[in-house]
């Protein structure tokens, strides 16, 4: 919740909704407007995707749990971009045996935009 003061000295508060939603088998704490790297999506890119499985809704301090999910709530999502993340090296080694191994790995991502959140 943020509060702005005018200068008339009035305050007027704003609250922000989010949800909880799965996305790619991963859970998300997502906004409208918000911008997030998630597992490589089958969209194109400039695609529209459509997340069903929100877990959790926060209008307005008014908090719905779904069991499991919350009834006629879903997220719309753009596809902004496909790209790959940074590569993570995993290097094993056991002193004194002469066994060394390295492997490397690069995830694909996609990144998209929280178009609109129905709840």
């Amino acid at each position: 919740m943020f509060k702005i003061t005018h200068p008339q000295e009035q305050t007027v508060k704003l609250e922000i909704m989010y949800v909880i939603v799965e996305i790619a088998g991963q859970q998300f704490k997502v906004e409208k407007d918000q911008k997030i790297f998630v597992h490589r999506l089958s969209a194109e890119e400039g695609g529209q995707v459509e997340f069903p499985k929100v877990l959790l809704v926060d209008n307005d301090g008014e908090i719905v749990v779904g069991a499991p999910t919350v009834e006629g709530a879903k997220v719309t999502a753009k596809v902004l971009s496909h790209m790959r993340g940074d590569k993570v090296k995993v290097f094993k080694k056991k002193r004194r045996k002469g066994y060394r191994k390295l492997n490397g790995h690069r995830q694909d991502l996609s990144q998209i935009q929280i178009e609109e959140i129905v709840a």
